[in-house]
């Protein structure tokens, strides 16, 4: 009997793992890290779950629970679910699951929690944030057998409720838990992102990826979107970060200046939706642009994105196919819907997934219509999927929970909003040059140093790694989540 069957939520695309695999290829064991030293009983069953079921949002994992009862329950004690990125040390964590007992109901995980209620958690818990903990995806997480069971019976007899799917980890534990009438999760120490200590059953090591030589800033085409109130507040700092980076890049708005310049695309500006606009911008690049340019990407003006990151991802994917990636979400898919990649965290597409799309007549229903919301509509309806990367990140600086490894992530994207922004930034700058009076280190590791060098270089972001090009492990001790977003978009 394999005690053990391992799920990787993976997708399409991706890059290769450890040891050279390249696109289309499968490695599982390679990519999860399995280490099978000393193991002598048989190898727990690893699966991809882009593979497993051919359906609208199986990436949400409770649609996939009725194929892992069906297969794993007569031979299986536990089903265990990880990231890519998710390094396991197999014998320490049988070792660590025999501390349960197989024949009841476990939910186990690395525990997270709110510091704060949130509009992407709904503001549930709002008078205890901190009681309701859910796993750490990149830790991995457990559900026995028992568990699955119940939970596929229970699927069976009712819909899902949850019209939107936006921290997929948060939402999975709230289902489990049943407003507690079900389990609640079960922190597992050994359950780790970080360290490499002895302890761990996993690890997970958050590399940039690269799958060749970095893709030229020259094939890809930033798109902007602003209107006219914020041409004085956000481009200007737009311009003094990370416009430097890019090699294209274009800003859309309802109103011409020259001095920026920006392009009126003549939609007028709505408040919300952008729906109008965005169409408008993926026709213009079809049409306008030059042919060999692979990528578009467009942001908001409010979105702090490293170019240089970005061309490293872009080489694991093939721009002759269709490709949208960014951070997903999902809509009514426990009921037929789809999904799609929120457009605050910044939305990449190749030139095939524009062509295609607008080859299939599929256009908004009105200018202020969700933009991303609709993207995602057509392309489902196109069959064609959009890919997750957990690079992308909509939420604003200080929303992660805690214990969260945003902070060690090499993001290419993170929503923010500039004007508090850069105050705080201020304020911020200041108390560093107070504090670098009473402190002596050594300027390759002392982040008030770093952040001087950043202000020295702001234009230098893609000329050479600024700020002493220091792993964000090395300052995962400094709770200003500021500081990691300037480290983030100039690494």
């Amino acid at each position: 009997m394999c005690p053990l069957c391992g799920q990787l939520r993976s997708g399409r695309c991706q890059r290769p793992a450890p040891g050279g695999h390249r696109q289309g290829e499968s490695a599982p064991c390679r990519v999860l890290g399995l280490d099978c030293l000393c193991l002598k009983a048989e190898p727990p069953r690893v699966a991809l779950t882009h593979q497993l079921v051919k359906q609208e949002g199986a990436w949400t994992i409770l649609p996939l629970l009725l194929h892992f009862s069906l297969t794993y329950s007569r031979n299986s004690s536990w089903i265990f679910f990880c990231e890519e990125e998710t390094r396991i040390r197999i014998p320490k964590l049988l070792e660590v699951l025999r501390r349960y007992d197989p024949s009841k109901e476990w939910f186990l995980g690395k525990a997270l929690h709110d510091e704060e209620s949130t509009i992407i958690h709904h503001y549930a818990f709002s008078e205890n944030p901190t009681a309701f903990k859910y796993p750490d995806f990149a830790a991995g997480w457990a559900l026995s057998i028992p568990l699955v069971n119940t939970l596929t019976k229970r699927l069976k007899s009712e819909s899902l409720k949850s019209d939107f799917t936006i921290d997929l980890k948060h939402e999975i534990a709230l289902y489990i838990w049943d407003s507690g009438h079900g389990q609640p999760l079960t922190p597992v120490p050994e359950f780790c992102t970080d360290g490499l200590d002895s302890h761990c059953a996993t690890t997970c090591q958050s590399l940039l990826p690269l799958c060749g030589n970095p893709v030229r800033k020259e094939d890809i085409f930033v798109a902007v979107k602003t209107c006219k109130k914020f041409h004085g507040d956000r481009i200007p700092i737009v311009k003094q970060t990370w416009e430097g980076q890019a090699g294209i890049i274009e800003y859309y708005s309802d109103y011409a200046e020259s001095s920026i310049p920006t392009v009126d695309l003549g939609i007028p500006n709505t408040e919300r939706g952008h729906c109008g606009k965005t169409f408008a911008i993926l026709e213009r690049f079809l049409n306008h642009s030059q042919d060999k340019i692979a990528w578009l990407v467009i942001v908001d003006d409010d979105t702090l994105i490293s170019i240089s990151r970005l061309q490293h991802l872009l080489s694991c994917y093939n721009s002759r196919e269709p490709v949208i990636l960014g951070e997903r979400y999902g809509y009514g898919l426990g009921t037929g819907g789809y999904s799609y990649i929120t457009g605050g965290g910044g939305m990449v597409f190749s030139r095939e997934a524009i062509r295609k799309l607008l080859a299939s007549k599929c256009r908004c229903y009105s200018n202020d219509a969700p933009d991303d919301m609709v993207l995602g509509m057509c392309f489902s309806g196109l069959g064609i999927p959009v890919t997750h990367s957990p690079l992308f990140h909509q939420e604003a600086p200080g929303t992660e929970p805690r214990t969260s490894d945003v902070g060690r992530r090499h993001l290419i994207t993170w929503a923010t909003s500039l004007p508090c922004f850069v105050v705080s930034l201020i304020m911020f700058f200041f108390l560093c040059l107070l504090l670098h009076h009473l402190v002596t280190l050594a300027c390759h590791t002392c982040p008030l140093c770093q952040l001087t060098v950043f202000f020295r270089r702001c234009q230098e972001l893609n000329q050479g790694p600024p700020c002493g090009r220091q792993e964000p492990n090395h300052l995962s001790h400094i709770h200003f989540p500021l500081f990691f977003i300037f480290i983030d978009i100039s690494l």
